[in-house]
Formats: structure tokens, C-alpha cells, sequence
């Protein structure tokens, strides 16, 4: 019998072996990453507390009385002395003070943010001669420091007839907050699309029409975000009123809480400080609780086009 040649059978080849990441490696990263997610809120619920607790101890030593303020200075008020408040906005003139912020913070903040919105849409949208000077002057600006103009700013304010007048407080806290306003949303705007203000162009808009109708409430979020700011430093301003506005009559908040303090002389007058305080920080806790969401949106959306 003759053999048969048999067919070679191939070698079936084995898969080779799949590399697998190292698992410790692989470890080590997820637990520095939860190490660092605990570092950082452990940090920030530390800065809550200390943020959050003064505070909370200043509204409640504004509802209790001195002997309580003064012995037991932790302790919860027996009851809520609203004569505190009633004291420290009749007799310590909070009211007249409160009046007086409220018209020359209002009076500086609308034309801060008109005057700067105008002068940062142009200086981001137009090409001129002298536009880079004129940005950078404005960021010149945020780097003077305020204190050493309050000698020739005291005699310019005199010569002009604006010495312990409303008016004259504003137009100071205006020329005080434009450098930071320009510089603010002049980014804000260049992140804008400039197809919309050209398509209004092409309806026969006019670029005043376009500013204000198109751009300006385009421009809302970083308007709210740059105002918070703003009405936080003139809300608090203290160096420039008490140089440039003497009469009390015209006296604003912080003037009035340093008066208050000043006047108690001996008496101890610490639950009527205490409800003067708080009454001058609700209105700034206030703007920032209500526009929050928009601060936060206002700084991120010129990050982002």
C-alpha cells in the first residue's frame, strides 16, 4: 500500500498576552486625588468658618444688651432687643447716613458702569491711533495708589466748588472705579461675536443704536459682575469721604460708624454699634446673595468664546 501524504496542518498561534496598566500605579493617583479633594475642602469649609462666624456673632450681639455683650459675649441673647436698632437708626442718625450712601453709591455706580462700558466698547472693538496708549493709561490707573492724590484732589475739589457736596463724592468715586471697569470689560467685550453688532450694522443700525440695543445686554453679565465689585469698594470707601466730605450732614456709613464708635465716649454704647454694623453690611450681603449666579457667570464667560 502506498502512504498518503497528509495536508500540513497549520499552528494555530497564540493571542498574545494583552498589557494590563499597573495597578498600583493606577491606585496611587486616585488616592493623592481624594487626599487633595479632602486638603481643599477641608480649606475652604476652615474659611467659611472663619468668614461665616464674625458674622453671625455681629448680628447676635446687635440684639442684646451691653451687660450681656460684655459677660457673656457667646451666649444667645434672652430675647431680640430691637430697641438696639431702633436707637442706632434714630439717634445715631444711621438713617441720614444710609440715605446719603444709598444716593451717592447709586449716583457713582450707574455712571460708572455707562461711562466704562462706553470706553471699554470702543477701545475693544475700533482701531485708532492712540488705542493701546489709552487702554494702558486705564490700567495705569488701577496701579495709583488713591492716597497719594487726596492732597491736590482735596485742593482741585475746593477750587471747583465740590468740597462736601454729593455730586462731587460722585463724580470722585467714579474717576476712582473707571481704570478697573475699562480694564474689566474691555475682555469682556473682544469675547463677544462680532458677526451680531455687524449684522446690525447691515439692518442700518447706527453704532450708537448697536451699543446699547445689541452689545450693551449682551455685555449683562460682565456689566453685574464688574458692578458687584464696584458697589462693594464705594459701599465701603472710608479714605476718600473723610477727606473730601466733611460736612456731617453729608456724612455716608462708614463715616457715620466711626462717628457712632467715637461718640460713646465713656458710655459703652455697644449694642447700638453692633445693629449700626449689620445695618451697613445687609445691603452689600444682599447684592451678592440675589447676583451671585451672575457674578460667577460674568467672570467665566470672557474665558470662554
Amino acid at each position: 500500500m502506498k502512504a498518503t501524504d497528509t495536508p500540513p496542518v497549520d499552528k494555530v498561534t497564540e493571542p498574545a498576552p494583552v498589557s494590563k496598566a499597573p495597578a498600583p500605579a493606577v491606585k496611587a493617583k486616585s488616592s493623592e486625588g481624594k487626599v487633595l479633594n479632602v486638603f481643599s475642602h477641608g480649606v475652604l469649609v476652615i474659611w467659611a468658618i472663619l468668614v461665616v462666624m464674625p458674622l453671625l456673632w455681629a448680628i447676635m450681639a446687635s440684639f442684646k444688651t451691653d451687660d450681656s455683650i460684655l459677660s457673656t459675649p457667646w451666649a444667645l441673647p434672652d430675647k431680640l432687643h430691637f430697641e438696639n436698632w431702633s436707637r442706632a437708626w434714630g439717634q445715631a442718625h444711621m438713617s441720614d447716613y444710609f440715605l446719603n450712601t444709598i444716593l451717592v453709591v447709586g449716583g457713582s455706580l450707574i455712571g460708572t458702569l455707562l461711562l466704562g462700558s462706553m470706553a471699554a466698547y470702543v477701545l475693544a472693538r475700533f482701531e485708532f491711533p492712540g488705542n493701546r496708549f489709552i487702554y494702558y493709561m486705564f490700567i495705569g490707573g488701577m496701579s495709583f495708589p488713591i492716597i497719594l492724590a487726596l492732597v491736590p484732589l482735596f485742593f482741585v475739589m475746593n477750587n471747583m466748588g465740590l468740597l462736601n457736596t454729593r455730586h462731587g463724592l460722585i463724580m470722585v468715586y467714579i474717576a476712582y472705579s473707571l481704570p478697573f471697569t475699562v480694564f474689566f470689560l474691555t475682555s469682556f467685550f473682544r469675547s463677544l461675536p462680532s458677526s451680531v453688532a455687524e449684522a446690525a450694522m447691515l439692518d442700518g443700525a447706527s453704532h450708537t443704536r448697536t451699543f446699547f440695543q445689541v452689545m450693551l445686554p449682551m455685555a449683562k453679565p460682565g456689566l453685574i459682575s464688574v458692578g458687584i465689585f464696584n458697589f462693594l469698594g464705594q459701599w465701603n470707601q472710608y479714605l476718600l469721604p473723610t477727606v473730601l466730605n466733611t460736612d456731617p450732614k453729608y456724612r455716608v456709613l462708614s463715616q457715620g460708624l466711626v462717628e457712632l464708635a467715637n461718640g460713646q465716649g465713656y458710655k459703652g454704647d455697644w449694642s447700638g454699634l453692633f445693629a449700626g454694623l449689620v445695618m451697613a453690611m445687609l445691603p452689600v450681603l444682599a447684592a451678592y446673595i440675589i447676583f451671585q449666579r451672575q457674578v460667577v457667570a460674568g467672570l467665566t464667560a470672557g474665558a470662554v468664546k
